[in-house]
């Protein structure tokens, strides 16, 4: 006869898994906020600046931001491993020497 599974602590370990995943994307949004130079903003310009993007319908703009933020990763202008790892995590959260912004105020 079979071993009936555990259901309860595949189930747990699945949660643990997505409190892992969850932690780990905050970790690398932190992480892209510094490499982008964009910690030097306040709280209320970056949620500002956030908001606009993600309310934004225009695919030329969207295209535009992303064309530059691929431009971003390919360029030296990060602190971390190059973007064909595409992975943050390496990015170092140190206060080095800080980064300025790429494009300053933003793009339309």
């Amino acid at each position: 006869m079979r071993k009936p599974r555990d259901f309860d602590a595949e189930l747990r370990a699945l949660e643990e898994k997505a409190r892992e995943l969850k932690t780990r994307k905050v970790q690398q949004l932190g992480e892209l906020v510094i490499a982008t130079g964009a910690d030097q903003l306040s709280t209320d310009e970056l949620a500002g600046a956030l908001v606009a993007i993600a309310e934004t319908k225009e695919a030329a703009k969207r295209e535009a931001w992303a064309k530059r933020g691929v431009m971003f990763f390919e360029s030296g202008s990060r602190r971390t491993a190059p973007a064909s790892e595409g992975n943050l995590r390496r990015a170092p959260a140190q206060s080095g020497s800080p980064q300025s912004p790429a494009g300053g105020t933003g793009s339309q």
